[in-house]
């Protein structure tokens, strides 16, 4: 994480920034959330270098000038200062203002005034999407792809038991990538640790457990974590842990080859495992304990029926026959 001590010394000051930070990180989060947060803040700073103006002129019509910023291609990027190459989506846009506005409470909470009151940052519009999941048989199928798809028989095990792990418990695509082979006990339980630091158990469908075991059989080495980067013939040196970023890749990959229309990613997985668990009936609740979930208002925004659920649904209960 970039230092924010460094970051101070070239940007208009906000108040209590590094104390800000400091909380943030006491309050169990993880580097990456404060990473988040220290880069939405200093979206804040860049905004005010670029319209010489300071924290104590923040206004809300200033704060309406800030959205226009962000949406620009004016906007400096944080830390780097270069102008940014695309438009924010507005999701990120009000994940910064978001941030914002937990700054500003923080502040109230250390009995500082604000110029602006952290309701009166309103979030703006953003178009609603409809998510989608792929059906359950083409899910299996990009599931199975990749001992099809890879050459190295090795890696298309690994690739195809992360899809199978993935899709089996709901985990999301970090929790998979910071897996050690010791968190996993005798009776196809996961004991992980998810966001927030929160920990839960997932579990492993019976097909799932068998290929985990036998990817775990075929591994020679006494490298902790579950999934490696494999280097060489048969398997060669063994080097960290695989990466978030390759695994969506291939994801995408998969997905291409097998011309599956319905944008899918690790976190479609997740989606899918929700999705199709509340359509067989699962309780909400339990879905919610599975995700890692703390609200059931976000389990439900991840339960989505299938275009051939709701056909049936259709079929079975419309009134008019």
């Amino acid at each position: 994480m970039i230092s924010s001590q460094t970051t101070q010394s070239q940007k208009p000051s906000l108040p209590y920034f590094d104390d800000f930070l400091l909380f943030i990180k006491t309050q169990n989060y993880s580097e990456e959330t404060v990473y988040n947060y220290e880069r939405d803040l200093t979206y804040l700073r860049n905004f005010f270098e670029d319209q010489k103006c300071r924290y104590k002129d923040l206004n809300k019509q200033l704060f309406n000038q800030f959205k226009v910023w962000l949406v620009s291609k004016d906007r400096k990027m944080p830390f780097t200062g270069l102008t940014a190459p695309h438009s924010l989506e507005p999701a990120s846009v009000n994940r910064i203002l978001s941030s914002i506005r937990t700054y500003l409470r923080y502040l109230i909470d250390m009995d500082q005034k604000v110029p602006v009151p952290p309701d009166a940052i309103k979030m703006i519009k953003a178009p609603k999407k409809i998510k989608q999941v792929a059906e359950l048989d083409e899910l299996i199928r990009l599931i199975e792809s990749p001992q099809k798809l890879e050459k190295d028989e090795i890696i298309g095990l690994r690739n195809r038991v992360m899809l199978e792990v993935l899709m089996s418990t709901g985990m999301r695509i970090s929790e998979l990538a910071s897996l050690n082979k010791n968190q996993l006990d005798g009776t196809g339980r996961l004991f992980i640790r998810g966001k927030g630091k929160k920990e839960r158990f997932v579990y492993l469908t019976e097909r799932a457990s068998t290929w985990l075991n036998l990817y775990l059989s075929k591994r020679d080495d006494q490298a902790p974590a579950m999934f490696v980067p494999l280097r060489g013939p048969n398997g060669g040196k063994i080097t960290r842990r695989v990466s978030t970023n390759y695994l969506q890749a291939k994801i995408k990959e998969y997905r291409e080859k097998l011309r599956i229309n319905v944008p899918t990613s690790a976190h479609s997985l997740r989606h899918g495992f929700a999705t199709y668990l509340a359509e067989s009936g699962a309780n909400p609740a339990a879905i919610q304990v599975l995700l890692g979930h703390e609200s059931l208002d976000t389990t439900t925004r991840y339960v989505h029926a299938s275009d051939k659920f709701a056909e049936d649904t259709h079929h079975k209960f419309h009134p008019v026959k």
